[in-house]
């Protein structure tokens, strides 16, 4: 059936849990997207109005410095476009923050109401009640991932110097951070833990499981991109042509209004399906600390075996 519960605390190897986050994905698309659209409202807004500051910053420089109608549009106009860019980028960069807590925090809260209500019986508003009430961990855990990822880019640089066994050392030190803060964070969100007892656990479980937690991120990280270059293929497409327009027939877009609305709609969908990206790679570190959970403790297991043992005395 349709809407038939996945049982997400199974100690599940490999396969099973690439198999099972397409099998959850594709039950809970349609309602997960109507979560997400109800809670981003005014966030998607925001995304706009940097979308519109940011291309209107761009495309002027652009036409400012190639000054291809032999207009000069003098230091004042450059200047404005130059605001245009800085409020846009530091307009993105907060809401990128709040966006970034909130959309994870909603993701792991709606895996955690299917899990708990073993289905698809429950409402937007308890996904919510339970993103809410995680909120000040939420601001604490986004704010310890500053000096976490700094680190991680000092490494980086580290393992440019080393030809290519410092990329593959790199990209595989990405994908266990990815896997580590993803798993914690839904470890905090499920189980009542403080930030740091998030951290540890998260630690714990994607430490013992290395290459599982890595591979899975890698995979369906991979997939994940896949589906979201063919989704914006189309737009893309769209856009491409009106700039191949724009080309040969030397259009003015610092002047177009059509310009400026193609391309900051263009960019605006990209920058959504970017932060919608982000809501599904947290379902896959939270379908991986069911997997690995269960593994480490076998609760679920030892549950069904004792309810077992009650049911025949």
């Amino acid at each position: 059936m349709k809407d038939k519960f996945i049982e997400l605390r199974i100690n599940r190897d490999f396969g099973d849990i690439l198999t099972t986050y397409f099998e959850f994905l594709k039950q809970n698309i349609k309602k997960f997207t109507n979560v997400f659209l109800s809670y981003n409202g005014v966030f998607l807004i925001g995304l706009l109005i940097t979308s519109y500051l940011l291309v209107s910053g761009f495309v002027g420089m652009i036409a400012a410095d190639s000054n291809i109608y032999g207009i000069n549009a003098g230091q004042s106009n450059e200047d404005t476009y130059l605001i245009y860019i800085i409020s846009g980028g530091i307009l993105f960069f907060l809401i990128f923050l709040m966006v970034a807590g909130l959309n994870f925090s909603l993701s792991s809260s709606y895996l955690i109401k299917y899990e708990e209500h073993k289905g698809l019986t429950f409402d937007k508003d308890q996904v919510w009640q339970h993103t809410k009430g995680k909120i000040g961990n939420t601001l604490v855990f986004i704010l310890l991932l500053v000096p976490i990822y700094l680190t991680f880019m000092i490494a980086s640089l580290i393992f440019a110097f080393i030809p290519l066994l410092g990329l593959v050392a790199q990209y595989i030190v990405q994908f266990f951070m990815t896997a580590w803060v993803g798993v914690s964070f839904f470890s905090m969100m499920s189980e009542n833990k403080g930030v740091m007892d998030g951290f540890g656990e998260g630690w714990n479980l994607v430490g013992k499981n290395f290459w599982k937690s890595v591979g899975v991120n890698f995979i369906l990280g991979l997939l994940n991109g896949l589906l979201f270059f063919i989704i914006l293929l189309i737009p893309g497409i769209l856009v491409g042509i009106y700039t191949f327009h724009v080309v040969q027939n030397n259009v003015d877009v610092s002047g177009s209004i059509i310009s400026t609305i193609v391309y900051t709609l263009g960019l605006c969908v990209l920058l959504i399906m970017m932060v919608y990206a982000q809501c599904l790679s947290q379902f896959i570190n939270g379908i991986l600390f069911y997997a690995l959970h269960e593994k480490t403790y076998n609760l679920n297991t030892r549950s069904k075996i004792e309810q077992i043992g009650q049911s025949n005395p």
